[in-house]
C-alpha cells in the first residue's frame, strides 16, 4: 500500500497531530497519507462507509452507531478514556463543592446545554445522564464544537459537555469552569480508538507499524508532555503550548492498549444507545473489537492509570 486515508479531528490530544506533524508515517513506514480532518466523529463514519478513509481516530459510539448500520469498521486499538467533561458558568456549583452529580445537574434543570453532533460520544453521555435522572435540562447539538464558546458567551447556553480542549478554551473566554470532571460523568469511557476498514485487516505488518507509532505518540504525551505540547501547537498554529499542557493534564489518560476495563465501558453503551433510539440491534464484543495486532503491540500492561509526567 503505497497511500493511507487517514482521518481525523481536531481533538488536539489525538496522537493523530504528533504522528502527522512529525511525519512518521513517511519516515518509518515509507508510505504517504493523506489526513482528511472532519468535524464530528459521526461525520468521519459517513466518510467510512464511502471507502474514503482507511483509517480513523474516533470515539467509540458514534463508530458503533456505523457498525449497526453495517458499515465495515472495526476498533483495532485504543487512544484515551475519560474525554468528556462538563462545564458552566461560574455561578453553578461543581462537583467537587457538592459532592453530587444529581445536585450538579438540578442546578441547570430548564437551561440549555450545549454539545457536539447526535451520535457523539459526548452527546450519548449527557443524554443518558439527563434520561436517568429524569432532569429537565435541553441538548443542543453544534455540528461544529468550535461555535459553542460563542453561545455560552451570548448567553444562549449556560454551560457544555465536551472534551478538554473546549473546557479549556471556555475557560479562557468565557469563565467558565469545570462542573463535572471527566472521571464523574462515565469511568473509562472510550473517548477515542483507531477503527479502520475491516478490509486492511489483512494489511496486518503495514497496521502493526502504523499502532507502534501511535504508541510511541501516547507515550511522548504521558512521558514528555512539554515536548508534546510544543509539537500540537506547531501543528495547529492557533494554539499555545500551555494550552496544549493544560488539555493533557485534564484527562491524563492516554495509552494504545484495549484492556479489559475499556472493553467494558465500551459495551455499556450498547445498552444506552439502543435506549436513544440510536442502534437497534445488540452488538457483540467481536463485533467492535480485532485486537490481535495491538496485543502484539502492546501485549505488557495498560498505561491509562499511569498519568508519567503529566499530573502538576
Amino acid at each position: 500500500m503505497k497511500q493511507l486515508n487517514i482521518g481525523y479531528l481536531s481533538t488536539m490530544y489525538h496522537t493523530s497531530h504528533i504522528v502527522k506533524a512529525k511525519k512518521w508515517i513517511e519516515n518509518d513506514m515509507h508510505i504517504t497519507p493523506e489526513w482528511h480532518l472532519f468535524p464530528t466523529g459521526p461525520a468521519m463514519v459517513e466518510a467510512f462507509s464511502t471507502g474514503s478513509i482507511d483509517i480513523g481516530y474516533i470515539g467509540l459510539p458514534p463508530a458503533m452507531i456505523g457498525i449497526e448500520k453495517d458499515i465495515p469498521i472495526i476498533c483495532i486499538a485504543g487512544g484515551h478514556v475519560e474525554g468528556t467533561v462538563m462545564i458552566a458558568h461560574k455561578e453553578y456549583r461543581s462537583f467537587d463543592e457538592l459532592h453530587s452529580t444529581d445536585q450538579v445537574l438540578k442546578q441547570l434543570r430548564g437551561k440549555t446545554l450545549g454539545t457536539p453532533t447526535r451520535g457523539s460520544i459526548h452527546d450519548v453521555i449527557i443524554r443518558h445522564l439527563i434520561e436517568e435522572r429524569g432532569e429537565t435540562i435541553v441538548i443542543r447539538n453544534f455540528s461544529w464544537a468550535d461555535l459553542i464558546p460563542e453561545a455560552i458567551e451570548d448567553g444562549e447556553l449556560a454551560g457544555a459537555v465536551g472534551t478538554p480542549p473546549l473546557a479549556i478554551l471556555c475557560a479562557e473566554q468565557c469563565d467558565t469552569k469545570v462542573l463535572i470532571p471527566p472521571s464523574k460523568l462515565w469511568p473509562f469511557n472510550p473517548s477515542y480508538g483507531i477503527l479502520v476498514r475491516k478490509v486492511l485487516l489483512r494489511e496486518h505488518k503495514l497496521l502493526e507499524d502504523f499502532l507502534t507509532l501511535h504508541e510511541r505518540a501516547c507515550n511522548l504525551i504521558r512521558n514528555n508532555p512539554d515536548e508534546a505540547s510544543a509539537i500540537v501547537s506547531d501543528e495547529l498554529k492557533a494554539i499555545n503550548s500551555t494550552f496544549v499542557t493544560r488539555v493533557f493534564r485534564l484527562s491524563p489518560k492516554y495509552c494504545a492498549s484495549v484492556p479489559e476495563a475499556y472493553i467494558g465501558s465500551t459495551m455499556s453503551f450498547i445498552a444506552v444507545l439502543r435506549k436513544l433510539d440510536y442502534i437497534k440491534k445488540v452488538l457483540m464484543q467481536e463485533d467492535i473489537f480485532e485486537l490481535t495486532i495491538i496485543k502484539k503491540v502492546h501485549p505488557h500492561p495498560a498505561h491509562y492509570d499511569d498519568p508519567g509526567n503529566l499530573l502538576p
